[in-house]
């Protein structure tokens, strides 16, 4: 009998309190949507499941847990905290993206730039809510609405903040088709919404061939913490290119991009551990993540329509929502929005042209933060 009570004293069912209930309700919601709502199942399912895993409760001292060492999950979690998941998501972006719609209209580069504004008013936001400088530039970064970068980030200024900086900025990517769309329609009237973009011009193999490493070149002098994540993303992107590794390229873009995919949302999941998540600083990353999102929705949008008062051929001020780097989400949502005020108004190779300028500018603003708050 003795025996007995010792094994159940050491279950989960006994060891369980409200936390972790509400955590794997948390995880489960997750997992709903990613499978029957389909709001990005590549990241929402690996990270609910992890949830659920992490918020198992367990006999401390066995080596179980995400944050006690020489776990198996201790070590997976290492590609998180060194920002080495992220690398490699970056690689598989870069050999992924085609930039030669923003090659062929350049100015659309402005647009994912002005949508990193949400960045820098969230940074002083949590500033002036008592949040410490590094752990405001982490919470700062949803703003840009790249989970990959947030997580990178985050784990250098305050690796504390991961699970609840990357729930956050994940949940707002998956919830691009309800945050993004009421903002458009609110800074937008109908015939701006129908303006027509130009159809693009043919970009020469030379100009993609030298993108990448111009690109490389200017960004990384400018900013050389993005090193990690930008010089990943132009070597995918020159491999792409480059048309002699397609081996290497289809790799990247595939089997390698996944497995830090399936890692990476897997382990940011279990980090969500219900005594380390359920704080109140959580709540207020969660309030800010949504405040910094909807600001870098509405900064690309409203720079399109200043940009429109000196522009004879004028820009589609929808394109400035998806100068944010949730790609391909918030591209679809802006084409989406077209097509509703114009059913043959196509915009989403624009779209895209503006989400590949936002993956530049979130990275850059990640180094630079880091730069200044390590």
């Amino acid at each position: 009998m003795t025996l007995l009570l010792q094994f159940l004293s050491n279950t989960g069912y006994f060891l369980a309190d409200y936390r972790h209930i509400v955590m794997i309700l948390v995880g489960c919601t997750f997992i709903f949507l990613s499978i029957a709502k389909k709001y990005e199942p590549l990241l929402l399912l690996p990270i609910g499941f992890g949830i659920i895993v992490g918020n198992v409760p367990f006999f401390k001292g066995f080596g179980l847990g995400i944050y006690e060492p020489n776990s198996v999950l201790h070590y997976l979690y290492f590609g998180v905290t060194s920002g080495l998941y992220p690398s490699i998501v970056f690689l598989g972006l870069g050999a992924m993206t085609d930039f030669s719609s923003l090659l062929a209209t350049p100015k659309l580069m402005i647009l994912g730039a002005a949508a990193q504004m949400g960045i820098y008013f969230t940074l002083l936001s949590a500033l002036a809510l008592g949040f410490l400088p590094r752990e405001a530039g982490a919470i700062a970064i949803i703003g840009g609405a790249d989970g990959p970068t947030s997580i990178f980030l985050t784990a250098k200024l305050a690796p504390h903040l991961i699970g609840p900086v990357a729930i956050a900025a994940y949940s707002y990517m998956a919830l691009i088709p309800i945050i993004q769309p009421p903002i458009m329609r609110l800074l937008t009237s109908k015939e701006e919404r129908r303006i027509r973009m130009p159809e693009t011009r043919e970009v020469s193999r030379k100009e993609q061939l030298i993108f990448p490493v111009v690109g490389v070149i200017l960004c990384c002098f400018l900013a050389p913490a993005s090193i990690p994540l930008l010089g990943p993303f132009f070597f995918g992107n020159l491999m792409k290119v480059s048309g002699v590794v397609d081996r290497l390229a289809q790799t990247a873009r595939s089997a390698i991009i996944d497995t830090a995919t399936i890692f990476l949302g897997f382990t940011v999941g279990a980090s969500t551990q219900a005594d380390v998540f359920l704080t109140p600083k959580s709540v207020g990353i969660f309030f800010l993540g949504a405040i910094a999102f909807s600001i870098a929705t509405a900064s690309g949008v409203l720079f399109a329509k200043i940009m429109n008062l000196f522009l004879k051929q004028k820009i589609n001020p929808l394109l400035g929502a998806a100068g944010v780097s949730a790609v391909p989400g918030s591209a679809r949502e802006v084409h989406l929005t077209g097509l509703k005020a114009d059913p043959t108004n196509y915009l989403l190779m624009h779209g895209m042209a503006c989400n590949a300028s936002g993956v530049i500018g979130s990275a850059l603003c990640a180094g630079i933060l880091w730069s200044f708050l390590l």
